[in-house]
């Protein structure tokens, strides 16, 4: 399954441009406000979750915050991001790893999540990300998943997703994650339809 998953995502990149791929965003605004919310400082750990090629990152290193990882299973999605960024990337840790299946190494502020979770179609997908994200988050610290909203669409990439709200998200991490914020989101994708988002914030507590 983590090889198909590979599979999958190295192919999107290595046939399609980062702007033409529907998840695109020329600026992360929502995923910004959330993150201006929660983050203490600039000093903040960062970790993206499946941040692809995502700008998420470019924006964050524009801002001035010093401890920011970006996760994702695709290689080439990891370059493209790299490319973009030039001398900069070298300011970023970059982990190639299926977070499933990931082994966290340190431990973080801040754990971000646009649009990877809804792919877990498999309940013991879902606890394995659980697994990791308990491993990765710091007590106090804050997750920011966002996730196709009840209302959104039903696939993505061709694939199968879940949707969800705060209260199914809150059912997957457990009773050590205190609801802090949800927020609705309509991403207008470059072919110019529109997906709902919804934002869903956590603190684990201390």
């Amino acid at each position: 399954m983590e090889t198909d998953r590979q599979n999958h995502w190295n192919n999107v990149y290595a046939t399609k441009a980062e702007t033409e791929v529907s998840w695109f965003q020329e600026s992360p605004t929502a995923s910004l406000d959330l993150i201006h919310a929660l983050a203490a400082s600039r000093q903040t750990s960062i970790i993206d979750i499946g941040g692809g090629a995502s700008r998420l990152v470019d924006a964050l290193l524009d801002e001035g915050f010093e401890s920011v990882s970006v996760l994702d299973l695709s290689e080439n999605a990891l370059a493209v991001a790299k490319a973009r960024l030039g001398a900069r990337a070298q300011k970023v840790r970059w982990i190639a790893a299926d977070v499933t299946t990931w082994a966290p190494g340190e431990a973080y502020d801040l754990w971000h999540d646009r649009a990877a979770f809804h792919f877990l179609t498999e309940a013991a997908d879902r606890a394995a990300y659980r697994e990791r994200l308990v491993k990765a988050v710091r007590p106090g610290g804050h997750v920011i998943i966002a996730t196709f909203a009840p209302d959104g669409p039903e696939r993505c990439s061709g694939l199968p997703i879940v949707r969800h709200d705060v209260d199914s998200i809150a059912a997957v991490l457990g009773a050590g994650f205190e609801p802090v914020e949800m927020r609705r989101h309509d991403h207008a994708t470059p072919g110019g339809s529109v997906q709902r988002f919804q934002f869903s914030c956590f603190q684990r507590k201390a």
